[in-house]
């Protein structure tokens, strides 16, 4: 049995390490498409708005689920050591990051920024686990560019030896810090893609229409 059933399951546990934020004006900013599950569940236990930021992973070439690098708005992170690991010449990455600039332009158009302001609120970022951390990175640097007074990553699960940069992060929130890490999804029994009307239909809702457990 993995450690959590679900990402609603993972979401409602990382709230209750994040209960002091209640009632704040802190925002949750989910990273789509999953993470959004996350802090959903998040945002509803706490009482906060919920946002997203976007964010394209830059996948090594043939194992795709390997990031080397990410960009979000006015964000690039490339990790040189992956880069060498993977075999990717410079000529390969920026054939990655042409086609993940067209769908993080899609993506941004579709799910918008729906909060403009975050000065001096506290953004909350979240997703369902941190791998290489190149996504958690470049959404929270993302996310410092809208103005918040602090930024918080929080994900139920990541290595044991992973840190977030103090550059991009004031506070790191992970419950799970695991040893023997390969992959985010070794966490879930249930680790299934999340579509973009899931992601829709999470982010739009009305202040009446909190998620039920399962997610509808």
């Amino acid at each position: 049995m993995a450690l959590f059933a679900d990402r609603w399951a993972a979401g409602r546990e990382l709230a209750g390490h994040l209960a002091h934020w209640r009632g704040t004006d802190a925002v949750v900013l989910g990273i789509p498409r999953g993470g959004v599950v996350v802090a959903a569940a998040v945002a509803d236990d706490l009482g906060l708005p919920l946002d997203a930021v976007v964010v394209r992973k830059l996948g090594a070439t043939g194992q795709e689920e390997f990031a080397v690098g990410a960009i979000a708005d006015g964000v690039r992170i490339v990790t040189p050591g992956a880069m060498r690991w993977a075999g990717m010449s410079p000529g390969d990455l920026d054939r990655v990051e042409a086609a993940e600039r067209d769908e993080l332009a899609r993506r941004t158009d579709a799910y918008g920024a729906r909060i403009d302001d975050l000065a001096g609120r506290t953004a909350i970022v979240v997703d369902d686990g941190v791998a290489t951390g190149a996504s958690a990175i470049a959404a929270c640097r993302a996310a410092r560019g809208r103005g918040p007074s602090k930024v918080v990553l929080a994900v139920p699960v990541a290595p044991a030896r992973w840190s977030a940069p103090v550059d991009a992060v004031d506070e790191f929130v992970c419950p799970h810090r695991e040893e023997d890490f390969w992959a985010v999804g070794q966490y879930y029994d249930d680790f299934g893609q999340t579509s973009d009307a899931e992601v829709l239909a999470l982010l739009h809702r009305d202040a009446a229409g909190s998620a039920t457990e399962d997610g509808r």
